[in-house]
């Protein structure tokens, strides 16, 4: 368990305020979920491309009060207004110790937050030009200014930009923050970042939400038994086609 009190310990859904024929009620892994408690510093929300994984880490960034697209809490701009009305049946449970900062990093709007960032520095402040470093760069950057103690970070598949290299440093990082108190929940495909010792792992697959050990995610599965039998599931694929 964590040394210190998280700054969301769960959170509650009122699905009186989501509409009857909403998508969101087909969602295997939320449809009939009520509430869900936080356990550690680091959830992870793992399961496949589709399961909802995204969609309840926006509505938890929404309801906390980020840009749907990303960004700190003082961003304000909308590309394309796509998020889910789940945000406004939500209701966090905040800790009474308040986060001093926080980041919602989400690969696939990672640009537009780059863009809106340098536009943002043009009016004041120290501009970041996430735009002339590579995406991977711009990631970790954006993790070696923001990552601070005491503070919530919700990251959306992370790993999208990094090396595997890169995803240990990006592990280094997030390690050295909950040490000093910050909280993390992170969607991911990554068994490097799985690995993360005393975290949480929420899977989306198998019906409704669920906790699994890090042996059990479906990355760790796959990304195993190709590496120790990667000549026989080659000969299989492709014979395949």
């Amino acid at each position: 368990m964590t040394e210190h009190p998280l700054l969301i310990s769960g959170l509650t859904i009122d699905w009186t305020r989501i509409s009857d024929d909403s998508y969101l009620r087909n969602i295997r892994a939320i449809q009939n979920m009520e509430s869900l408690t936080f356990h550690e510093a680091v959830t992870f929300f793992v399961g496949e491309n589709g399961s909802g994984k995204s969609t309840l880490l926006e509505a938890i960034a929404v309801a906390y009060g980020f840009n749907p697209e990303g960004g700190t809490r003082n961003y304000r701009f909308s590309t394309y207004d796509s998020h889910s009305e789940l945000c406004d049946a939500l209701r966090l449970h905040k800790s009474l110790r308040k986060a001093s900062w926080g980041y919602f990093l989400r690969a696939e709007s990672f640009y537009n937050v780059a863009t809106k960032e340098e536009e943002y520095s043009r009016i004041g402040g120290i501009p970041e030009n996430l735009h002339r470093q590579s995406h991977g760069e711009s990631f970790l950057a954006v993790a070696q200014r923001h990552f601070k103690k005491d503070s919530l970070f919700l990251l959306d598949e992370p790993e999208a930009a990094l090396s595997p290299q890169r995803q240990m440093t990006l592990l280094l990082e997030i390690e050295r923050c909950i040490r000093k108190g910050s909280q993390f929940i992170i969607v991911t495909h990554s068994p490097i970042l799985l690995s993360l010792p005393h975290s949480d792992i929420l899977s989306f697959d198998d019906g409704p939400l669920h906790s699994c050990t890090f042996e059990e995610t479906h990355s760790y599965q796959v990304m195993s038994m190709f590496i120790n039998h990667r000549e026989k599931i080659l000969h299989e694929l492709l014979e395949e086609e």
